[in-house]
C-alpha cells in the first residue's frame, strides 16, 4: 500500500509538471515578439532528428537518460557508464509517410568499453530524399535521381571520476541534395563538413528513505561544432545546426521488479538569429549605403563565422531577451520497466509558435529477450502536422554479452 502510495505520489508530480509548463506556454503570444515569425533555419537539419525509437518514445528526450547504445545522437558521456562491454543498434525511421513512402531516416551505432574507465562508440546515420524529377530552367526533364544525406560518427567517452564522464566525438558530414545539377544558373557539389560534439554527463545512484534503489542524471551535450556547409561556389554558406542540449533524469527502482524514470531535455540551437530588416513607405527593404545587404533594424548580422556565431546565438533575438527564451524547445519524457523485459514510455514536445511551432506527445514500448530488444515509438502531432505523424518507427538492439550471460542488466 505505501508503494502504491509513493508511486501516485509520483504520477501525480509528473502531471502538475507538464500543467505548470502548458499554463506559461498559454501566457505567451506572438504579437510580443515584434509580431512576426522568426524562425532559426540551417542546413542539413537532419542531424537533429531524433534517430531512436526510445528517445523517439519519450519527447526526443535522452541527454541524461540512462545509457544505451543509441547514446551517440544525445550524449556519448554515457557510454563511460553503460554496464556492457559491448552492444549495437540499428533504428528505421520513415520520413513524410503521409505523402510518399521512399524517404526514410537509418541509424546504424555500436560500442565497445575498453575497461572500466573508458569507451569508444561509432555511428552511421543515413538520410534519404526519396525519388526526385529534377528539371532545367525551361522546364526540360533531367530525369529521376535519389539525393541523400549522411553522417559518420566516432566518439571517446572517459570516466573523470567516479560519478562524472566527458565526451568528444568527430562527425563528418555529408549532403548529397542536387546531385550536381545545375541550380540557379550554378553548378552545385554535394556540401560537406567536420564537426565534433564536447559532452558532459553525471549520476550519482542512492537509496531512499524506504530502501529503493534511485538514480539521478545530469548531462550536457554541445553538438555539431563545425564549418559552414554550402552546395555552390556563388552562394554564402549556411551554418550547421550547432546544438546545446540540457537535462535531467531521476529513476527509482520502486520494487524488484519495477522502475520508473522521469527526463526532461532543453535545446538551443546556437546559430544567429535572422534579424529585422528595415522597409520603407512602400514597404521595401533599405540599403541606404548601397552595400548589397539590407539594413538591419533590431538585431544583429547574421554573415558571421562560426565560433562568432555561437557566442552570438545567446544575444542577438531582435526581441530581445523573451525571444532567446523562446528559442529554447522542451522535452518531457517517462519511461516504465516490468522485470527489466517489458517498457512503456511517453512524452512531449514544445518549440515555441514563433519558431517553428512543433508541439507533439509521443507514446512507446520496449521489449527484451536474451540477445535482442526492440523498441517502438509513435507521434501524435498537437498544433501542425509532423513528417514522422501516423508512422511507427522502430529500433533493434543487440546485446552481445546475452549470449554468454555476462554483464548486468541496469541500462533501461
Amino acid at each position: 500500500m505505501q508503494r502504491f502510495s509513493r508511486l501516485r505520489k509520483v504520477i501525480i508530480s509528473i502531471f502538475l509538471c507538464v500543467v505548470l509548463i502548458s499554463n506559461l506556454k498559454a501566457q505567451i503570444t506572438t504579437d510580443e515578439i515584434l509580431g512576426q515569425i522568426n524562425t532559426i533555419t540551417t542546413a542539413v537539419p537532419f542531424l537533429l532528428i531524433a534517430p531512436d525509437a526510445r528517445s523517439g518514445a519519450m519527447g526526443d528526450v535522452g541527454v541524461a537518460s540512462t545509457p544505451d547504445a543509441n547514446s551517440m545522437h544525445w550524449n556519448p558521456a554515457k557510454y563511460a557508464f553503460i554496464e556492457k562491454e559491448v552492444g549495437f543498434a540499428l533504428t528505421y525511421s520513415p520520413w513524410l509517410r503521409a505523402l510518399v513512402n521512399d524517404i526514410n531516416l537509418a541509424y546504424l551505432t555500436g560500442y565497445y568499453k575498453l575497461n572500466d574507465q573508458q569507451a569508444i562508440a561509432a555511428s552511421l546515420l543515413f538520410f534519404t530524399l526519396g525519388e526526385i524529377n529534377f528539371r532545367g530552367p525551361n522546364n526540360e526533364d533531367f530525369g529521376y535521381e535519389k539525393p541523400y544525406e549522411m553522417a559518420l560518427d566516432a566518439a571517446y567517452s572517459r570516466k573523470l571520476s567516479d560519478n562524472f564522464s566527458g565526451a568528444v566525438s568527430f562527425r563528418y558530414i555529408y549532403s548529397n541534395r542536387t546531385l550536381g545539377r545545375y541550380v540557379g544558373g550554378s553548378s552545385s557539389h554535394p556540401g560537406t563538413s567536420i564537426a565534433t560534439d564536447v559532452a558532459m554527463y553525471y549520476e550519482n545512484k542512492f537509496k531512499l528513505q524506504y530502501g529503493q534503489n534511485a538514480k539521478i542524471g545530469v548531462g550536457m551535450n554541445i553538438s555539431n561544432i563545425g564549418a559552414k556547409i554550402s552546395y555552390t561556389e556563388t552562394t554564402e554558406r549556411d551554418f550547421i545546426p550547432t546544438n546545446m542540449r540540457l537535462g535531467s533524469s531521476f529513476t527509482i527502482d520502486l520494487d524488484p521488479y519495477n522502475r520508473l524514470s522521469v527526463m526532461v531535455d532543453f535545446n538551443k540551437l546556437l546559430v544567429p538569429t535572422p534579424p529585422v530588416y528595415k522597409r520603407d513607405d512602400q514597404g521595401q527593404f533599405v540599403d541606404a549605403d548601397g552595400d548589397g545587404k539590407w539594413d538591419i533594424e533590431r538585431g544583429e548580422e547574421t554573415d558571421v563565422s562560426m565560433v562568432s556565431g555561437i557566442f552570438q546565438s545567446f544575444s542577438d533575438a531582435p526581441g530581445g531577451f523573451k525571444e532567446e527564451v523562446r528559442e529554447v524547445t522542451y522535452g518531457i519524457g517517462v519511461e516504465y520497466w516490468y522485470d527489466k523485459q517489458f517498457a512503456i514510455r511517453g512524452g512531449y514536445f514544445h518549440e515555441h509558435p514563433t519558431k517553428g511551432n512543433r508541439e507533439y506527445f509521443t507514446l512507446g514500448a520496449g521489449l527484451k529477450y536474451n540477445v535482442f530488444g526492440l523498441d517502438f515509438a509513435y507521434l501524435i502531432p498537437v498544433e501542425q502536422r509532423n513528417p514522422l505523424e501516423n508512422t511507427l518507427r522502430f529500433t533493434l538492439l543487440f546485446d552481445f554479452e546475452a549470449l554468454t550471460g555476462a554483464g548486468t542488466d541496469d541500462n533501461n
